[in-house]
């Protein structure tokens, strides 16, 4: 048996749930998700539980108080934890477990439990009738003793004057940019997508917890039609990550020696050896180009120089998959070719298809990550994770073997911030080249505004909206990338 260095952080238990009778709290979830982890575990598990030091929260959309660990130390019963919590971002869950494995790594900390949980539907449906979901409330003032991650308004004043304020209107853009890099038109895309996102429905359809467990077509998947209706062009219903879920996970992370002294089996054990984490240029209109993301590269860079291991050579691999666009801009930057796209890069199937519950999906990826490294002792396995529109971004590399160097988590920020970052324009007047679009829809599925983001002479960028019908059409009727348009400030756009 392989001697590992006592401080040497390891996850030795995993659990999640997925609750489909309406009934359930994110605490109820979280809770349960951790019992789960400590039952698999083994006999030293709930042990193991009891000891944690600290407890790491992912933040929670449907239950939004300052300090859930807090009450999720409570409901478990365990006395000593510190309360820590991630902000707003899908890379939440990468982030805390970075944390923790840092602190286990550098003796601060044994035991620790990490946990996400979300009860989306009730949440919705309780905001929408103008009621109380019931769950517990904290008191103003009420902080957890540590918040783990940045962040800040994710848009300008400028891409909100043009309508750009969520991720089904931001990710499009991105979609168009790589559509019209490969040279298809848009039905092409979404054939070609489409043809990849049914294996991930695959996926989801053998998965025990999965949200949707129904293996679809290529063209049901890839093409507007009945029951997949369009949401921002190029992408219909079933590209966008599925919020409105009910689900927890949790992972159990200790030191290898508090593991051993727990008498957890070694078949339990699977190792992270390295995290990397940056945001590009945190303003979209910055970035420099639109299909690419310097963060990823830099991030993928950071992962082989400490650990040595290549894209060939990764075992199980889970890309985020909030839009089929994070999905190729990723596996583009860490050195995957469109080949790889053919076979699902997920374990779980995607936040469509097995559930996109708020910040904490990576939580479920990374479960199933562990049982199947458990089952491929040798193999390395791999998670990224993204944050607002393709804006933080995080990977871990982790395996059932013991890692060659010690634990580190990279921050590649300085690396990133030394590239190109173009100007935005604040009242866009004249012509520009129009570099990206997308056209939003009502949900029965008549278009309605279209943004455009468009390109001066000099390089900078400019965002426009229109609600002119005919303009609209024009948009959606012939691939304006490429082509002039005249601008009249945020509201005015003239093909």
């Amino acid at each position: 048996m392989t001697t590992v260095d006592p401080r040497t952080p390891v996850i030795v238990g995993v659990g999640q749930i997925t609750d489909r009778d309406g009934d359930a709290s994110p605490l109820g979830l979280m809770a349960a998700a951790a019992r789960r982890a400590a039952e698999d575990a083994g006999t030293g598990g709930p042990g193991l539980l009891a000891r944690a030091g600290a407890v790491a929260v992912v933040d929670v959309f449907s239950w939004p108080i300052p300090d859930p660990a807090l009450l999720l130390r409570e409901e478990l019963g365990i006395a000593a934890a510190e309360t820590v919590r991630s902000v707003i971002g899908g890379n939440g869950p990468l982030a805390l477990l970075g944390d923790l494995a840092t602190r286990i790594g550098a003796g601060e900390l044994d035991v620790a439990l990490l946990a996400g949980g979300e009860v989306v539907t009730a949440f919705r449906r309780a905001m929408t009738r103008g009621e109380a979901t019931g769950w517990p409330t904290q008191e103003d003032g009420t902080a957890p003793d540590r918040l783990i991650g940045t962040d800040r308004p994710p848009s300008l004043p400028e891409e909100l004057a043009a309508g750009l304020a969520v991720p089904a209107s931001y990710y499009p853009l991105f979609e168009h940019r790589l559509r019209h890099r490969a040279g298809r038109t848009t039905e092409e895309q979404q054939r070609w997508i489409g043809s990849w996102w049914s294996r991930y429905s695959e996926v989801a359809a053998a998965d025990p917890d999965a949200w949707r467990r129904e293996a679809v077509s290529a063209e049901a998947a890839g093409l507007p039609g009945p029951g997949n209706r369009p949401i921002s062009d190029p992408y219909p219903k079933s590209m966008v990550a599925d919020i409105t879920v009910d689900q927890g996970a949790a992972l159990l992370v200790c030191s290898a020696g508090a593991a051993e002294a727990a008498g957890i089996a070694r078949d339990r054990w699977v190792f992270p050896h390295a995290l990397a984490g940056g945001h590009d240029h945190w303003f979209v209109g910055e970035r420099d180009a639109l299909d690419r993301s310097p963060a990823i590269a830099a991030i993928g860079a950071a992962l082989r120089e400490h650990t040595g291991v290549t894209v060939a050579e990764l075992g199980p691999v889970d890309l985020y998959s909030c839009f089929p666009c994070a999905v190729q801009i990723a596996a583009r930057e860490l050195g995957f070719d469109e080949d790889d796209l053919a076979r699902p890069l997920t374990v779980t199937g995607g936040l469509h298809y097995f559930g996109g519950p708020a910040n904490d999906y990576v939580t479920h990826a990374l479960v199933r990550l562990v049982e199947r490294l458990r089952e491929q002792p040798d193999a390395i396995g791999l998670s990224t994770a993204v944050g607002w529109y393709m804006t933080k971004h995080a990977a871990l590399l982790l395996s059932a073997t013991p890692p060659a160097r010690p634990f580190a988590a990279h921050d590649v920020q300085a690396t990133v911030d030394a590239g190109p970052r173009r100007e935005v324009v604040a009242d866009p007047r004249g012509t520009f080249t129009i570099e990206t679009f997308t056209v939003a829809y009502e949900r029965d599925g008549t278009p309605t505004a279209g943004i455009v983001v468009a390109l001066d002479a000099t390089g900078r960028r400019a965002f426009a909206r229109t609600t002119d019908a005919a303009t609209v059409a024009a948009l959606l009727d012939r691939d304006p990338i490429g082509r002039t348009v005249e601008l009249a400030g945020a509201d005015g756009v003239a093909l």
